[in-house]
C-alpha cells in the first residue's frame, strides 16, 4: 500500500529546511512520526533476517534490556519470522558486530529536563543506536520501529542517519480515571501508545465530585462510600507506575481541591463548607461543594492524605487540581465570610489563594512541586508552582512572564470532539508571541486532556489515538514541521501502528457497529457512520441534564469517532476537482455510494430500533447526495442549474445541518460547493 510511504516527491521540513530525498532513499522509508530533527536518507538498506540480534552495551537503566527484548518480540509479531534471540536482551551479551548494537552512557532518570536525544545510523551492516541515556535510547527504539519496511525481497530497514530530540520537556496526556473509571489493562494501552509517539508524561486525574478513585489506607472511607467500588489498590497504583517508568514514562497525579470534591466529602462531610448530606455525584459539571478552607482539620486531613499519596506517586510533581470553585458556599457561609472579613479578603479567590498557600508546605515537605490549573495563579502563590492553563492563552504567557513554569493545555482537549489539523496548529510558543529567552525556558511543554464524561474503557481509545499523535508531534518535533496536509498523511499510518500495539480504537468500533446492527449486515451502517461526527466542544452534553456516569455510551455518537479520514478525503477531492484537477469521478462513485445506501439502511433500521435517531442522517445523506450528483451533470454540462434547482437544493442542505443522534453529517460544507457552483 503506497500510502504507507514517503511519495518519490516528498519534501521533508527538517530543521527549518527543505530535504528532497532523492528515488533510491526513498524506497521504503516509512512514515516518521513524530518527525525528527535531523534526518539523512541514505541507499543502503539492513536486512531483517532470522539472524538478527541485538547487543547493549554502556551504562543503561535495566528498563533498556527489558524495552529491547520487547522490540525483538515486536519485529518477530510484525514481521512473521523466527528471529533468533527473541527471548531476552541481557547485559553479559554484548557484541559489538550485533545487528542492532545500542551504545548508552548513563541510565536515564525519570525526571523533568532529562537528556531524551538520540542518534541512529543505519547501513547495510548495522544499526547503531547512540544515546546519552536509556530513555533516549527508548525513543530511538520506536523510531526504528517505524522505520520497518517491506518489498518483494523481504523486510528491511532503509539506511538513514537520524539525529533527534524533544523541542519540549513536558509532552503530556491527562487521562481522566474519576469522572469514568478506567481499568489497569486500559491504562496500560495507554501508555504503550504514548511511548511509541515519544510522549513522557501521564497526568492522571484520580478523584472529582463522582469517585475517589485511589485506595487509601489512612482514610478508608474514600473508596469504601466514595467510589462505587470502582478504585485503584494501592498494589495497582505501584504496578502502573512499574508500568509507565519500563516505558520511560513518568506519572503524576491529580488530587483536585478545593472544589470538585464531592467525593471526598461524601466519605467525610466534616471537611465540607456548607453542613449538608453530601451524596457521590451521578452528572457531569461544575457544582458548589467545596472544602472549608477556615478549618484545620481539613489541613490535618489533606496533610495525611497527600502524604500517602505521594508515597504512591514518586514522581516530583503533585497536581491540587484548584479548578472551577463556584464561591457560591463559601459566599453563603456566615462563618467563611466572617474569616474573610477579618483577613481583608475581598473576593473567593483571595480565600482560595490562603488555602493553597496552605496547602503548598504540605506539598514540599513531601518532596514534591505543586501544580494547579490556571485559576490557581493569584498574586501570593510562590513562583515555585506550576501553572497548567487550560481557559485561555493569556494565562499562559502571563505565567510565564512572571516567573512561574507552565504548561499548556488550552487547545489540547482532545474530549472537545476537534480535528487532530486544531490541535497541531496550537503552538505552545507560536511566532505570533514575543518571549525573553527567560521567559521561554519557562515554558515547560504541553499536555493532551482527556476528560471523562462521554467515555468508557470501550471508547477511550477512539477519543484519545490517533489525534493525540498529533499532539505529541507538536511538543517533540520542530517548530517549523506544520504541514498539516502531510501530518494527516502520517497520521493514518500511525493509527495502523498503534492498533498493532494493541490499542482498540479500530477493534471496539467493530464490535459496537455489529451491537448496533444487532447482528445483521453493518454495511449500510459504516456506510453513514464514515461521515459522521460526535457533536464538538460541549454540545454533546446539552448542559450536562442529560447524561449521568450510568448512561449508556454505546449508541451513534459513541461509536461516530472525532475528525473522519473519508470526509476529510471527500472535502479534499471536491477542492481538487473546483481547482480544475481529476477527481470526477471518485467524487460521482461515492455520491452515488451514499444516495443509494439509505435503502439498506432503512431495512436494518426495521431490525433495531436504537438506530431510529440515525434515520433522519441516513435520508439527509441520501438527498445530500443526490444533490451533489445532479451538480456534477450541470458542472460537466457547463450548463448553469435554474434558480428553483437552486432554491430546493438549498433546503436539501438546511436539512443535512441538523444534528440527530448528538452526530452531524462532516461532507455537508463540500457537497453545499458543488451545488453553488453548478449554480453559477
Amino acid at each position: 500500500m503506497m500510502w504507507r510511504f514517503v511519495s518519490f516527491y516528498m519534501l521533508l521540513v527538517l530543521q527549518g529546511s527543505l530535504t528532497v530525498l532523492s528515488a533510491s532513499a526513498q524506497e521504503g522509508i516509512r512514515v516518521l512520526m513524530p518527525a525528527p530533527l535531523q534526518l539523512t536518507a541514505g541507499g543502503q538498506r539492513l536486512s531483517v533476517t532470522q539472524q538478527f540480534t541485538i547487543s547493549v552495551k554502556g551504562h543503561p537503566d535495566p528498563r533498556l534490556y527489558a524495552e529491547a527484548s520487547r522490540f525483538i518480540r515486536r519485529l518477530s509479531e510484525r514481521t512473521g519470522i523466527f528471529l533468533d534471540g527473541t527471548g531476552y536482551v541481557r547485559p553479559a551479551d554484548t557484541v559489538s558486530s550485533a545487528t542492532l548494537l545500542i551504545s548508552v552512557k548513563r541510565p536515564g532518570k525519570l525526571e523533568l529536563h532529562e537528556d531524551e536525544s538520540y542518534r541512529l545510523e543505519i547501513d547495510a551492516r548495522q544499526a547503531h543506536l547512540v544515546a546519552e541515556t536509556d530513555l533516549g535510547a527508548i525513543h530511538g527504539l520506536e523510531t526504528l520501529f517505524q522505520l520497518i519496511s517491506a518489498d518483494t525481497t523481504g523486510y528491511y530497514f532503509p539506511g538513514v542517519s537520524i539525529t533527534d530530540r524533544p523541542r519540549f520537556a513536558w509532552r503530556g496526556l491527562l487521562l481522566d480515571v474519576a469522572l469514568h473509571f478506567q481499568p489497569v489493562e486500559e491504562i496500560k494501552r495507554t501508555l504503550d501508545g504514548m511511548a511509541a509517539v515519544k510522549m513522557n508524561v501521564l497526568h492522571l486525574h484520580c478523584c472529582n465530585d463522582q469517585g475517589f478513585r485511589v485506595e487509601s489506607k489512612v482514610f478508608p472511607r474514600l473508596q469504601q462510600v466514595a467510589s462505587d467500588g470502582q478504585y485503584y489498590t494501592q498494589e495497582e497504583i505501584r504496578e502502573i507506575v512499574r508500568y509507565a517508568g519500563q516505558r520511560g514514562i513518568r506519572v503524576v497525579p491529580e488530587f483536585v481541591v478545593p472544589a470538585h470534591t464531592t467525593a471526598i466529602l461524601t466519605a467525610y462531610p466534616g471537611l465540607a463548607s456548607v453542613k449538608r448530606l453530601y451524596t457521590l455525584q451521578r452528572y457531569f459539571g461544575v457544582f458548589d461543594p467545596v472544602l472549608d478552607p477556615t478549618n484545620d482539620s481539613v489541613y490535618i486531613f489533606l496533610d495525611k492524605l497527600f502524604t500517602e499519596m505521594a508515597g504512591l506517586f514518586p514522581d516530583a510533581y503533585f497536581h491540587i487540581g484548584g479548578d472551577e470553585n463556584t464561591g457560591k458556599d463559601w459566599e453563603r457561609t456566615p462563618h467563611i465570610k466572617a474569616f474573610m472579613q477579618a483577613h481583608g479578603m475581598k473576593a473567593y479567590m483571595d480565600l482560595q489563594t490562603y488555602f493553597n498557600r496552605r496547602l503548598e508546605p504540605i506539598i514540599r515537605r513531601n518532596g514534591k512541586t505543586m501544580m494547579g490549573w490556571d485559576e490557581i495563579l493569584q498574586p501570593g502563590i510562590p513562583k515555585d508552582i506550576v501553572i497548567q492553563s487550560w481557559r485561555g492563552n493569556a494565562a499562559y504567557y502571563e505565567s510565564v512572564r512572571n516567573g512561574y513554569r507552565a504548561i499548556l493545555s488550552y487547545g489540547y482537549y482532545i474530549d472537545l470532539i476537534q480535528p487532530a489539523a486544531y490541535h497541531y496548529a496550537n503552538d505552545p510558543i507560536p511566532d505570533s508571541v514575543t518571549l525573553t529567552a527567560e521567559e521561554r525556558a519557562r515554558i515547560l511543554g504541553g499536555e493532551a486532556t482527556m476528560w471523562g464524561e462521554l467515555i468508557t474503557p470501550e471508547t477511550v481509545d477512539s477519543r484519545i489515538w490517533p489525534r493525540t499523535a498529533a499532539i505529541a508531534e507538536r511538543l517533540w518535533s520542530p517548530g517549523t514541521v506544520r504541514d498539516s496536509d502531510d501530518m494527516y498523511r502520517r497520521l493514518d499510518v500511525v493509527n495502523l501502528e498503534l492498533e498493532g500495539l494493541g490499542l482498540r480504537q479500530e477493534t471496539n468500533r467493530a464490535g459496537m457497529l455489529r451491537r448496533l446492527a444487532n447482528g445483521w449486515d453493518t454495511k449500510a451502517l459504516e456506510t453513514l457512520v464514515d461521515v459522521l461526527e460526535p457533536l464538538k466542544i460541549y454540545d454533546r452534553n446539552q448542559g450536562d441534564t442529560m447524561y449521568t456516569v450510568f448512561s449508556p455510551l454505546t449508541k451513534l455518537a459513541d461509536v461516530a469517532i472525532p475528525d473522519q479520514r473519508l470526509p476529510r478525503l471527500f472535502n479534499r477531492w471536491v477542492e481538487d476537482f473546483l481547482g480544475g484537477g481529476v477527481a470526477e469521478n471518485r467524487i460521482i462513485a461515492q455520491l452515488q455510494i451514499w444516495k443509494d445506501n439509505d435503502l439498506a439502511f432503512q431495512l436494518l433500521l426495521s431490525h433495531s430500533p436504537v438506530l431510529e435517531e440515525a434515520a433522519p442522517l441516513s435520508k439527509s445523506l441520501s438527498e445530500l447526495a443526490a444533490a451533489g450528483l445532479e451538480a456534477m451533470h450541470y458542472i460537466r454540462e457547463n450548463k448553469p442549474a435554474g434558480g428553483d434547482w437552486l432554491r430546493r437544493q438549498s433546503e436539501v442542505v438546511q436539512r443535512a445541518t441538523q444534528q440527530s443522534g448528538r452526530c452531524e453529517l462532516q461532507v455537508v460544507t463540500a457537497i453545499r460547493r458543488l451545488i453553488d457552483r453548478a449554480a453559477e
